[in-house]
């Protein structure tokens, strides 16, 4: 192995392990604020890269139907929880955006599909058709069991894994698929040519993570989330709804995990059940914070990447061993310094 062959290695690793570092700031994100460890976060990436590949080559893709099917059943959710409570002031606001948005989407589904509309427009209105399913998937799934226990949680994620899986399936077929690159050219650096691409995915990466550091810090949502991932019961207290920010957690979840699906789609093939193994290499990422610190989680999502890309140079039949054994030193290094604590502690 020469300087060469190490430098491609480093380009393909840090590309990577930008991606991972998105879905672990999206899983501890979900954690500290649900305490859901979720697993499904995989899925949102196939999604998005699905839902733009379709896109790109002129077809309606399958999330304008599933997107209806979900908005329908929330409403009727919402429905029979406002007859029960008799409290209907909500529920014309529900209207708007699980039937409302749902459908305007359908309806401009045949006019925004061509192979002629702008790459940026396809992703724009691919965001626009998956980020809504991650607070109707919220309402749906998690909502109802908001105060179970991690353990509990933890089973509903897996069941719900395998449910999105299979409509995945369902939905979109076995055909693996790519995208265009966002960017199209390439940059000498040194012995090493590297992609536009690459940079783009970093420069996007890195303006992504600021972007949700000032939302965090600067606006009122954002300290009302960090509110509750401190305590979620004095958040109830001082009037912070943590429906709200459940709801709200879920939808940056879905938006970076659909963000990071048309990031990593031009240089990978997706397929329906491809989001799994990237979901599980970003809560990789996560393990190294302990679900609860995000710079530690973006340091050890750069470690997996490279750690990833050089395994398959060296050993590529067990790369995906090799990462995921990962989890075992980590765990027991991040065990001999914790102590047991209640879920609401």
């Amino acid at each position: 192995m020469d300087l060469t062959i190490v430098l491609i290695l480093l380009q393909d690793g840090v590309m990577n392990g930008a991606i991972y570092a998105l879905l672990g700031l999206a899983l501890v994100l979900v954690f500290v604020v649900t305490r859901v460890i979720f697993i499904p976060q995989g899925e949102f990436v196939a999604f998005g890269a699905l839902t733009l590949a379709y896109m790109v080559n002129g077809q309606i893709p399958g999330t304008v139907p599933m997107l209806l099917i979900l908005g329908a059943l929330v409403f009727l959710v919402e429905l029979f929880s406002a007859v029960r409570s008799r409290q209907y002031a909500g529920l014309g606001r529900t209207a708007g955006w699980t039937l409302g948005l749902p459908f305007l989407l359908y309806l401009l589904a045949p006019y925004v599909v061509s192979p002629e509309t702008s790459l940026w427009v396809n992703v724009l209105f691919a965001l626009a058709l998956v980020v809504p399913m991650g607070p109707m998937l919220y309402r749906l799934v998690y909502q109802p069991v908001a105060e179970a226990t991690v353990l509990v949680l933890l089973i509903i994620s897996v069941a719900l894994h395998f449910a999105m899986t299979g409509l995945a399936l369902v939905f979109f077929g076995a055909e693996g698929w790519r995208t265009p690159p966002f960017v199209d050219g390439q940059i000498d650096m040194g012995p090493v040519t590297w992609s536009a691409q690459t940079f783009f995915v970093l420069g996007t990466c890195a303006a992504l993570i600021v972007a949700l550091w000032v939302f965090f810090g600067k606006t009122l949502y954002g300290r009302a989330l960090r509110a509750t991932a401190v305590n979620r019961r004095g958040a109830r207290l001082v009037g912070i709804s943590t429906n709200m920010s459940g709801s709200l957690t879920f939808t940056l979840a879905a938006a970076i995990g659909a963000l990071s699906g048309m990031l990593i789609a031009p240089v990978t093939t997706i397929y329906y059940d491809t989001g799994f193994l990237i979901g599980l290499k970003g809560f990789v990422a996560a393990i190294f914070g302990g679900l609860l610190s995000y710079p530690i989680a973006a340091i050890g999502a750069m470690g997996v990447g490279v750690l990833e890309s050089f395994s398959s140079f060296w050993a590529s039949a067990y790369k995906e061993v090799i990462v995921f054994t990962l989890i075992i030193p980590v765990l027991l290094w991040r065990s001999f310094g914790s102590k047991h604590v209640d879920d609401e502690e």
